[in-house]
């Protein structure tokens, strides 16, 4: 949200683990921006790039528009769809009503200037994929239909999740998404029973949920209205971008997206945090999510793509793959589960060696007399 040039975010996980949640609840931290009024493709009023074709007509004409302010629009794209539903279509009513060709607008003009959100990403349509990727890719889409030929910016952060379990992405997809993360079920009992409680409050009483959280919603809300006016601010040594290169060269990372991505996510980030200047530090907290889902996938290759981001980061920023290597994989492969059954195993047989032995009932077989045999 911070810089929307990144080019969104892959969300992949376990079920029930509130991806869509998560990513449905951002409206809330979307700033306000300008748009022409009634425009169905929430033309810009200034820049010509982000304008739909009526208004660009209207603007070249010397007409005055009006404007008016609208919250960033989320557009969500359901499994079911179409592409006509997708990319816009024929306006039927006015051409029953008014005998005229006019172009009724889709999911993608709605998306314009802001997020177009795709659940269960790895289910959706091939043919579908297809459409969605070249509007990304040049940020316009090209609609013929019926004797109409249009062109409107869609230029949008597009934003997917689903469960691997469920089938893998295309790799062209998946290189379109600028970041990419891995959300896994919470084993932490506590945390466990915030979650329940906290979901059990807001079913009870949304509103009141809502408002007790306002204070908090309204600071991360300020913190990204100011992290977008520095972001133009920060810089990045030349020394930094040599590195970030050379990482990408090392885990042979395809074309030269993973570099300006893992550039564009460290300003946003030091801007996020209030700060004009990108670290090391920085780098090496936003690389992984930003390269691993990059990387060629080998069948017989048995390393994880974010393993190797951290070998290839270690060995150009420090100078040894090694380094630090073997604390990040540790705590990489401890499975809560494991720890908190070894913990209660533990501590059952501390409780077992301590009880004394339980009473024998009435009638019990108490071996035999005598030391038995005798």
């Amino acid at each position: 949200v911070v810089d929307s040039r990144i080019g969104g975010c892959l969300i992949m996980g376990d079920r029930g683990t509130a991806k869509s949640v998560a990513v449905r609840s951002m409206i809330d931290l979307l700033p306000m921006i300008d748009v022409v009024k009634n425009d169905p493709f929430n033309s810009h009023p200034s820049n010509p790039e982000l304008m739909g074709p009526d208004v660009l007509l209207d603007i070249r004409a010397g007409k005055t528009i009006e404007t008016a302010k609208m919250r960033v629009p989320m557009v969500e794209v359901p499994l079911g769809t179409t592409e006509d539903r997708i990319c816009g279509t024929i306006d039927i009513e006015k051409a029953l009503a008014e005998g005229i060709k006019a172009y009724d607008p889709g999911l993608l003009a709605r998306a314009n200037r802001g997020l177009l959100y795709i659940d269960e990403v790895n289910l959706l349509d091939d043919s579908l994929v297809d459409v969605i990727l070249d509007s990304a890719a040049g940020g316009w889409n090209t609609v013929e239909r019926e004797g109409i030929s249009i062109t409107h910016p869609a230029k949008f952060i597009m934003i997917g999740s689903g469960n691997p379990e469920e089938g893998e992405l295309r790799p062209q997809l998946l290189d379109r998404f600028g970041m990419a993360c891995n959300v896994r079920t919470i084993f932490d009992r506590q945390l466990r029973i915030d979650l329940v409680m906290n979901r059990m409050a807001f079913e009870e009483d949304p509103e009141g949920y809502a408002l007790s959280c306002k204070e908090e919603t309204d600071a991360l809300k300020a913190k990204i209205a100011a992290a977008q006016l520095i972001l133009d601010k920060v810089e990045l040594s030349r020394d930094l971008a040599l590195k970030i290169s050379g990482v990408c060269s090392l885990i042979d990372c395809d074309g030269l997206r993973g570099d300006i991505v893992v550039t564009r996510c460290a300003k946003a980030l030091v801007a996020y945090e209030g700060r004009t200047v990108v670290t090391e530090e920085d780098i090496k907290r936003i690389i992984g999510p930003c390269l691993s889902h990059r990387l060629r996938k080998d069948p017989m290759d048995t390393m994880d793509g974010a393993v190797k981001v951290i070998l290839g980061f270690n060995k150009i920023f420090k100078g040894s793959a090694l380094v630090d290597f073997k604390k990040a994989q540790e705590e990489g492969i401890v499975d809560p589960a494991i720890a908190l059954k070894a913990e209660a195993d533990a501590k059952a047989a501390e409780v077992a060696k301590a009880a004394p032995p339980p009473p024998k009932k009435a009638g019990a077989w108490g071996g035999m007399p005598f030391g038995g045999g005798r």
